[in-house]
């Protein structure tokens, strides 16, 4: 059964102050500007002199508002005009600003206030002077409703107008009528006449980078950019302006977006003005506890000890049975009196009582009493409130419920500690903002640990076991774990929360087991200020060193080509190429695709040969790379620019999380490129996805991906001679090596060749297995001619003028060298030509060998029935009709070929003449025509760019005739020799398009 919240036992009642609430401050945690000028911000900063009143005046902010008090008293020398103020997280900027703007406001009347004399006499002032002043918020103020025009008071629309107004009132709002109603900002002769003229001026512009980020894309942010710029000038030229400016310097007090613009203000304002840090100095206090209740006369016993209430009772005994069962991890604890050590306290918890004891009784002010009771009674009152309000349950007070999240609560703990530089640690790291660390890993926890409070709780407890009087200033493990240790608490969680505190607090430092918070940055804390400092380029170096580190190829796997922009940058060439793409191309955007199609078609200004050479390396996205980077960028300046300044802790420490900044940089670059483009068999590119992986998969990036694709087949170590058999182009009767070489890297129909020289390999196999053979050629012959020889890799060119024969070519050839070629037979050309009396008609011969392969002939001896014929071949036709022959001798070959001879009865071709009409055929026997059909003929020469057109305006309009017939000669010359690949090539073509015919040359 769950232990009764100690609000709910009856007969223990806070004092009625404390149930209402009253002994509570209500300054609330931020205030904006805006709201202290119109009269809305709680007491603590509306009232001057209250305000005043619990104002710690820090060196820096006693220097700052001297420097304003200077310059609005007239005094320029060593006086700026111009203010950059920047905080670190927590330094307190706007209390900065609510400061001098009560100053300027009430001017003499602010002399005696507390703290004011200190700034006096820093600025060597009598007085201060009272000024007109100005504010602009960017949270508050609005451009698109604008301010005014239904209060009584002009409409307001843009950063001068609203200063201008608040400066000079209507008067000085006309002199920028124009600009506020063309919403273009106003130069120095504008603005000198909005300024008053009878008394100085402060201009307070606070949150500026809230404006600019929610007016950026309306470009209201360069417009207020240019006017801080001409306002910074023209208060430089007067003697009694000054213009304070609040920038975030702290990473965690602007966004990545914003950071260009911030960029871009604080050096306008540094290079006009002076950038002013500001630093956060708090209090600390101390408590007691028993008149804080309102106990009944009968629980008091006679030696003035309280008898505790039942419930009571059953909460002492839960949490005694506790601690004795965990008194190995509790050694200082009195475990064996715990029963009374929990009753004595009660509804405290033990250690909110002995850390004063303990630790806190060196401090100069632990006698006030009224000091104590404020602390205790602040904590006993919120600590009720939240509970009737639902939000807390705790069986107990204990030391990790301080209220620290409360200003009032936290101002009289400092007050109590003597010391006001803690506020930046606690606000921070444990409580006092949403932001704080230890809410924010409350939030991102298990169950069990986000309703236990317990990163919160151990924070607290630190805070208090590690300051104010300390005679030792930390807190052990066993401490916390005491001060946090509940009945339903797994006390293992305890050290779980330790590890997440240590890794993102600012101000908690550790030494093995021992915890403090103080008011120096950790490593954390610097870190963070270190990571905003990191420049964009040295991000982008760093993250690119850190990708090519990771993609070095090692010998013999496959060139690298990192970050190509365009497709030149890769070479064009026969070898496997991983190119690694920057990592702004995300592997999930189509435009990557498309950019690596481009890169794979392309090489320059012409097609790329070798495109199934080429794989891609892919992010999947360059944030959390970029976020690495700056880490390690940061750590790297903490040890070269501070290390000096560390503790040996710290420097221990430095050196671990620098160790894990690389890793983590590695790790990620692996878990980042886990995408493979290349292309498919289909032409198209192909994405493989390499999941999750680490460094421990592969020696590298490239080894891991190469081994994949050998996986999946992509990539081949070797080739097998028959797959060359298999694949042998149809049209190649030679296949020289290098063509074998390059399918291997242009066609994505071959696996893609990890070493070029496995081709050699494949070819000194296939001949010694009698596949193919090695060939090279000289004129007419192979030399040399390897097949089915002992041939070594070495032996073997990839070239143009080396080739591969397939096994039957090969035998063949071997035939002819142990039986030459000689003439078999002879064929004459053309055949069966049909010839008009008188026509003539040139024959040729073309000899064959043994084996059917062309063989040159010697001369030849013609004869003819029909017509007359010459020994070059060349036949006059007879001018009687028939069937005739033409008779070739070479030797003892002989071989005929028929003609036909036709009458002409009417003839419309000159001799001259290149077009003319031909009639149809005639009967052989009677000589009269068997049709009137007409045919023409041209001959004559057509350049290549005439081809088309003579198509269309001559061929075309024959198209559709039925018997049309169209004879077609082609006569073409080389440079040097026309070679037999060539010659193969044209007619398999030719064959393709079923117009086979033997070629001559």
């Amino acid at each position: 059964m769950p232990l009764k919240p100690w609000h709910k036992i009856e007969g223990l009642t806070p004092r009625e102050d404390l149930r209402e609430g009253k002994p509570q401050d209500t300054a609330e945690f931020a205030v904006h500007l805006d709201q202290v000028r119109d009269r809305r911000a709680p007491a603590d900063y509306q009232n001057p002199e209250r305000f005043f009143d619990r104002t710690y005046l820090t060196k820096s902010l006693t220097e700052f508002a001297a420097l304003v008090v200077r310059r609005l008293s007239g005094e320029t020398a060593q006086t700026p005009a111009i203010f950059n103020l920047s905080t670190q997280f927590g330094g307190g900027k706007t209390h900065a600003l609510t400061l001098l703007y009560h100053l300027a406001k009430q001017g003499s009347k602010a002399d005696r206030w507390t703290g004011v004399p200190k700034i006096l006499a820093k600025a060597e002032m009598e007085s201060i002077p009272e000024a007109a002043v100005a504010v602009f918020v960017g949270t508050e103020f609005d451009s698109l409703s604008g301010r005014g025009g239904d209060d009584g008071t002009p409409r307001r629309q843009t950063p001068w107008g609203e200063i201008a107004y608040q400066l000079g009132g209507e008067a000085a709002l006309a002199a920028v009528a124009e600009q506020e109603k063309q919403f273009i900002e106003p130069k120095g002769d504008v603005i000198r006449q909005f300024l008053p003229d009878d008394k100085p001026c402060l201009i307070l512009m606070d949150e500026i980078l809230n404006y600019v980020s929610t007016y950026r894309q309306k470009g209201y942010g360069d417009r207020l950019y240019n006017f801080m710029q001409a306002l910074s000038e023209t208060a430089r030229g007067q003697n009694n302006v000054v213009l304070v400016v609040s920038i975030p310097a702290s990473e965690m007090e602007y966004t990545e977006a914003d950071e260009a613009d911030e960029k871009r203000f604080k050096k306008m304002l540094d290079r006009l003005g002076k950038a002013t840090m500001l630093s956060a100095e708090s209090e600390t206090s101390e408590i007691i506890r028993r008149r804080l209740f309102e106990w009944n006369e009968k629980a008091v016993t006679a030696d003035g000890k309280i008898m505790l209430p039942t419930d009571a009772i059953a909460t002492c005994n839960e949490y005694a049975d506790w601690a004795i069962e965990h008194r190995q991890q509790l050694p200082s604890f009195p475990v064996d009196d715990a029963l009374e050590a929990f009753k004595a306290t009660y509804p405290f918890h033990p250690s909110v009582l002995s850390v004063f004891e303990r630790k806190w009784q060196a401090l100069p002010q632990f006698q006030r009493t009224r000091g104590i009771l404020r602390l205790l009674a602040l904590w006993v009152s919120k600590a009720y409130q939240d509970g009737y309000r639902g939000s807390r349950r705790d069986p107990l007070i204990g030391l990790g419920t301080a209220p620290l999240d409360d200003p009032n609560f936290r101002a009289a703990l400092f007050e109590q500690m003597g010391q006001e530089r803690l506020e930046g640690a606690i606000t921070t790291d444990i409580a006092g903002k949403k932001e704080a660390h230890a809410l924010q890993l409350d939030e991102e926890s298990v169950e069990a640990i986000k309703k236990a409070r317990l990163h919160r709780k151990v924070a607290t407890a630190i805070f208090f076991e590690s300051n104010g009087g300390c005679t030792r200033t930390e807190a052990t493990l066993p401490e916390i774990r005491m001060a946090v240790g509940e009945p339903d608490l797994d006390i293992g969680n305890v050290e779980t929360v330790l590890e997440a505190l240590s890794a993102e607090c600012y101000y908690l430092s550790v030494n093995r087991t021992k915890y403090y918070f103080s008011i120096h940055p950790n490593l954390n804390k610097i870190l963070a200020d270190r990571r905003a400092s990191v420049r964009d380029e040295a991000i982008d170096r760093r993250v690119r060193e850190a990708i090519e580190k990771q993609f070095a190829p090692g010998r013999g796997l496959v060139q690298i080509v990192p970050f190509p922009d365009k497709p030149g940058d890769i070479p064009n060439q026969p070898t496997l190429t991983l190119a690694v793409l920057a990592p702004e191309h995300a592997g999930s955007e189509e435009e990557t695709s498309k950019f690596v199609d481009g890169m794979i078609r392309e090489v320059g200004a012409s097609a790329r040969t070798y495109k199934s050479a080429l794989m891609f390396a892919i992010a999947d996205s360059d944030a959390t790379l970029r976020a690495d980077a700056r880490k390690l960028l940061a750590w790297e300046a903490i040890r070269e620019e501070e290390s000096d300044r560390l503790d040996e802790t710290q420097r221990k420490q430095l050196a671990e999380s620098l160790k894990k900044a690389e890793r983590d940089l590695r790790e990620t670059v692996w878990r980042s490129y886990k995408y493979v483009m290349l292309l498919g068999k289909d032409n198209r590119i192909r994405t493989v996805n390499l999941g999750l992986i680490t460094s421990s998969a592969a020696a590298s990036l490239p080894r891991l991906i190469v081994d994949r694709l050998q996986q999946d087949g992509d990539i081949e170590d070797a080739i097998s001679p028959r797959f060359l058999v298999r694949n042998w182009p149809p049209a190649f009767r030679e296949w020289s090596t290098k063509a074998i070489r390059d399918a291997f890297f242009a066609s994505p129909q071959f696996p893609r060749l990890l070493d070029p020289d496995a081709v050699k390999t494949a070819i000194a196999r296939g001949v010694r297995d009698g596949h193919f053979a090695y060939v090279g050629k000289v004129g007419d012959r192979y030399d040399p001619f390897e097949f089915k020889s002992s041939l070594s890799d070495d032996d073997v060119e990839l070239s143009e003028d080396a080739f591969a024969i397939q096994a039957e070519d090969a035998e063949a050839y071997q035939q002819r060298i142990t039986d030459p070629p000689r003439l078999s037979a002879i064929v004459i050309s053309p055949d069966s030509p049909t010839l008009e009396p008188g026509q003539k008609q040139t024959f040729t011969v073309r000899g064959e060998d043994q084996y059917e392969r062309d063989f040159p002939v010697a001369e030849v001896r013609w004869g003819a029935t029909g017509g007359e014929i010459t020994a070059e071949g060349v036949l006059t036709a007879g001018e009687d009709a028939g069937n005739f022959t033409v008779t070739a001798a070479v030797g003892d070959i002989r071989a005929t070929a028929p003609f036909s001879v036709g009458r002409v009865r009417e003839s419309a071709r000159p001799e001259s003449a290149k077009v003319g009409e031909k009639s149809g055929d005639y009967d052989t026997a009677t000589g009269d025509p068997v049709s009137r059909s007409r045919s023409l003929e041209w001959t004559g020469e057509i350049t290549s760019q005439k081809w088309m057109n003579f198509y269309m305006r001559v061929l075309s309009k024959f198209a559709n005739e039925q018997d049309l017939k169209l004879t077609l000669q082609v006569h073409f010359s080389v440079e040097g020799d026309i070679t037999e690949q060539q010659r193969e090539e044209t007619r398999v073509a030719l064959e393709e398009l079923g117009l086979y015919s033997e070629l001559e040359s």
